[in-house]
């Protein structure tokens, strides 16, 4: 057999002809014609794969228009320009603070195992490693964080608080939580080039830890220092629902932030354009496809299990309930959906509906008010996710995912072991003490300086019209009594 031949001029020319001088330059021209359409390849790969992470970005950022609906369906009304406003800023501030200090704390290599240290301010990008795409991405998902917290302390808290803690959480606590499980220098990420945790690192594929459990536990804390709004229990300790005032803007919401969830766990790849075996019809878009099946599954089956369930505890079919099972099973998808099958997806969110029903009755049991259950959905939810990978992640999908690490640990229920079970409740566990470390003591803090709950007669009269001016929906009697509503929102503010 002939040796393989590069695009050699000098190994092309004899086979061209006699005329060395013809050969050699009709050599030279094929070869560099070869070297244009490669390079052109090689540009239309990074092209088709920027394209798909910024379209995927576009998609996570579409859910800041999901959470904004459903916060507002999910509150009274008296308090829907408050909850608005929260949303749009943690976008703004969120932008920011991520710009200046959260991408480098993140993803900033090389760093060492707790914090990233470059990209500050996007200094040196782009580069071998990231492009502005990534940066995109990646704040679409710190904001959601933030999003997810804001729920739970809504229509009692003071807008300063609001841009304290968002600041604080989109610009170091989530970073922080991303670089030790998604950066190649994190101490539990799986993609380190060696020494991974049990030998295989955290499989978070997209965030059920990183993203849903660090709000949901934020939100926690803050809700639990505030306490709960006034008349959500009576003087006998009996829980009193205090319902949000549109269904009609929960649905919105949730079918939004559903769209949205496609960019959120298939785009995670970061890249569409990646073969698994050379001309096969079986490559990564086939997992991006799987993994946008999954997350469909998981959340189409806890919606139904949270609606049969619902109807059996309380008797009634109710749209609302159905809305936050479908959002529990996405969340509790999100960290395993690129590495099971579509039958364990089922499996996922089916209990993920009874997880959020538990944590709800817990929440009453121990007066705790959260009005989005935002804490309950997103971390109860989001833990059962990570430990739902450790028990199901399938050995084929985990080494295409992660192909590094030949023989990686996979789900304990598939044969593979408990080191992978391990990882993930070691990350239940550093999340939890991290955003605890964090979290709590800012809201004590802001607590102790009474900047965080807003006083009782502004919590009665609604937010919306003691702090922003005016109602955000308007009726006949604005206009047919202005003088007496113009003196309503005048007394209010100058009190």
């Amino acid at each position: 057999m002939a040796a393989a031949l590069n695009c050699s001029a000098d190994q092309l020319a004899p086979l061209l002809g006699s005329n060395a001088t013809d050969a050699t330059a009709a050599a030279a021209y094929i070869c560099s014609r070869f070297a244009d359409v490669s390079s052109a390849f090689t540009d239309a790969g990074f092209a088709i794969d920027t394209t798909y992470l910024l379209f995927s970005a576009y998609l996570v950022f579409s859910m800041q228009l999901g959470f904004a609906m459903l916060c507002a369906g999910s509150v009274r009304a008296k308090n829907t320009m408050n909850i608005m406003l929260t949303n749009v800023l943690d976008a703004a501030a969120g932008g920011l603070f991520y710009y200046l200090f959260g991408f480098a704390f993140a993803f900033g290599s090389p760093s060492n195992g707790f914090i990233g240290r470059h990209f500050f301010g996007l200094n040196d990008v782009p580069s071998s490693s990231f492009d502005y795409s990534n940066f995109l991405y990646q704040w679409a998902f710190a904001i959601a964080a933030a999003g997810i917290t804001s729920g739970s302390i809504a229509e009692r808290t003071q807008f300063v608080a609001y841009l304290i803690y968002s600041a604080f959480l989109t610009g170091f606590v989530y970073p922080v939580v991303s670089h030790w499980f998604w950066s190649g220098d994190g101490w539990a990420s799986p993609i380190k080039a060696s020494n991974l945790l049990f030998g295989s690192g955290v499989i978070d594929f997209a965030g059920s830890g990183v993203v849903h459990m660090v709000g949901g536990i934020a939100g926690l804390y803050g809700a639990l220092i505030e306490g709960p709004r006034i008349g959500r229990f009576d003087h006998t300790g009996r829980a009193v629902s205090l319902r949000g005032h549109s269904a009609s803007l929960v649905v919105l919401g949730t079918f939004l932030l559903w769209f949205g969830w496609f960019g959120f766990n298939p785009g995670s790849f970061n890249k569409i354009l990646v073969p698994y075996s050379s001309g096969a019809y079986y490559g990564q878009w086939s997992a991006v496809g799987r993994t946008a099946v999954t997350t469909t599954l998981a959340g189409c089956t806890a919606g139904l299990t949270t609606l049969f369930g619902k109807r059996v505890l309380s008797g009634h079919w109710n749209v609302t309930d159905v809305c936050n099972g479908l959002l529990g099973g996405f969340a509790a998808i999100t960290s395993g959906c690129s590495v099971v099958e579509p039958w364990a997806a089922i499996v996922c969110g089916f209990v993920a509906a009874l997880v959020l029903i538990g944590c709800n009755k817990l929440a009453e049991i121990f007066k705790y008010d959260d009005p989005l259950e935002a804490a309950q959905l997103h971390g109860g939810c989001g833990a059962w996710g990570i430990i739902f990978t450790g028990l199901f992640a399938k050995k084929k999908y985990v080494n295409e995912v992660y192909p590094d690490v030949p023989d990686r640990p996979y789900g304990l229920l598939m044969g593979g072991g408990g080191k992978l079970l391990g990882a993930q409740i070691i990350q239940i566990l550093v999340i939890s003490g991290w955003v605890s470390a964090t979290m709590g003591p800012l809201f004590y803090i802001l607590h102790k300086l009474k900047l965080l709950r807003i006083s009782p007669d502004d919590e009665m009269a609604g937010m919306d019209l003691t702090r922003h001016g005016g109602f955000a929906y308007y009726h006949e009697e604005d206009y047919l009594k202005p003088g007496i509503q113009m003196g309503k929102i005048e007394d209010a503010a100058s009190s």
